[in-house]
């Protein structure tokens, strides 16, 4: 379900232009329409089952790519690349790409502005490293994504439960269970949307974000503004990260921070964003990444070529405490400008905010508009939030219930 919400609109695409053979987890459902054939993995991230089932296609079709916009499986899908002969950035580049240490030596060693940051192992380490940079500090797992075990600490005694936070999500972690204390970038937060194509980066698109208050880093909402001014203060800045890495071939999400106006690097996801934002691309610009992101795993030029300027936005529903989805309905018109609403928790639902819970867990669902403006854009998403009602039988599962985003 929550597959096809945020990743239907990119099979949909890459299947109007390609036939599709898939790699899945699961046994295919909403896929069946847009693909020609499969084979079920139970784990991709395992590199041998990968392999045999990238080698299984390759027996009964001529393959001309490859490509993933999972994040976990950015490694194993670019070595299953090499291995059939297919174009790819180097797995060694998807692999710094994963490891947000790695990354930050990069940066650093290319003179990309990023944040200090320290890897550690243990409590002791991450005091030592707080008291170093300086509070306050993020901590955040290594090698996870969407924000998950990433907090804000402010002070000595608010790191112990912190780190205990980060260290459990980066326990989960298959590439590395280390966490990283770093220095807190004070400014607003943005994405960079990015082509590369044989090694040359094209900015396609300026995401700007609105996350949760403090501690945590929930993402709450995102815009797409084709005109936005941003993209010539953060385009240089977006390059620099991908070609520290050495990224050559790929779609990437660059994830930074405006300090005084100037960008600083969070992360570079080599993949397309998730959180419905290539879909925000194409509805503000009419540039398709999940075709681009097929083209370019085909060794083919992408066409980046934009045919609408206009602005979309998504604004992501949560409740406003961990408990029981009781009530779920829109009770507004359906405008032409209310994209859509899409919703993954149903009447009876547990939902979970951070400390005890995480996107995965607390989120309801989502609703998506479009304007002349990105302003434009999300005045009506918070209009159309307006109309939804939505009920939830508080339950306490611990200290810290109900501290986290407010949709």
């Amino acid at each position: 379900m929550e597959a096809e919400a945020y990743r239907g609109y990119c099979l949909a695409s890459v299947a109007a232009a390609y036939d599709v053979v898939l790699i899945t987890s699961d046994e295919p459902s909403w896929e069946v329409p847009f693909i020609r054939d499969c084979v079920v993995v139970p784990d991709p991230t395992s590199q041998a089952a990968l392999s045999a089932a990238g080698r299984a296609l390759a027996d009964r079709y001529e393959l001309a790519g490859v490509f993933t916009w999972t994040e976990w499986y950015l490694v194993p899908v670019a070595r299953l690349a090499r291995q059939l002969g297919l174009p790819t950035t180097a797995p060694e580049v998807m692999q710094a790409c994963r490891n947000k240490a790695t990354a930050r030596s990069l940066f650093a060693r290319h003179g990309v502005p990023s944040a200090a940051s320290v890897s550690v192992r243990t409590r002791q380490g991450a005091e030592a490293a707080a008291e170093r940079i300086g509070y306050p500090v993020v901590l955040k797992p290594v090698a996870h994504a969407a924000s998950i075990g990433v907090i804000r600490v402010d002070t000595p005694e608010q790191l112990p439960a912190a780190y205990k936070f980060a260290d459990q999500a980066a326990g989960l972690g298959t590439e590395s269970t280390s966490v990283l204390v770093e220095e807190y970038l004070d400014g607003p937060e943005v994405s960079v949307e990015c082509v590369t194509y044989r090694g040359e980066t094209t900015v396609v698109a300026v995401t700007r974000k609105t996350v949760s208050a403090p501690p945590y880093f929930e993402e709450l909402a995102h815009s797409v503004d084709a005109a936005d001014p941003l993209l010539d203060v953060v385009g240089q800045a977006a390059r620099a990260a991908i070609g520290a890495l050495g990224i050559t071939d790929s779609v990437s999400h660059v994830e930074m921070r405006l300090v005084h106006g100037r960008p600083r690097l969070i992360e570079v996801n080599g993949r397309i964003a998730g959180d419905m934002i290539g879909h925000l691309v194409r509805l503000a610009t009419g540039i398709d990444l999940p075709r681009v992101a097929a083209d370019i795993a085909c060794d083919r030029a992408p066409d980046l070529t934009p045919t609408r300027s206009s602005a979309a936005a998504i604004h992501m529903v949560y409740p406003e405490t961990s408990g029981t989805l009781t009530a779920r309905r829109f009770d507004g018109p359906r405008p032409p400008w209310l994209e859509r609403i899409s919703f993954q928790r149903s009447v009876g639902d547990r939902l979970l905010l951070p400390p005890e819970g995480d996107m995965f867990s607390a989120r309801i669902g989502f609703l998506i508009t479009t304007g002349a403006t990105a302003e434009d854009a999300r005045h009506r998403g918070q209009e159309a939030r307006g109309a939804l009602t939505l009920d939830v039988a508080p339950h306490l599962v611990g200290p810290g219930t109900g501290a986290g985003p407010i949709g």
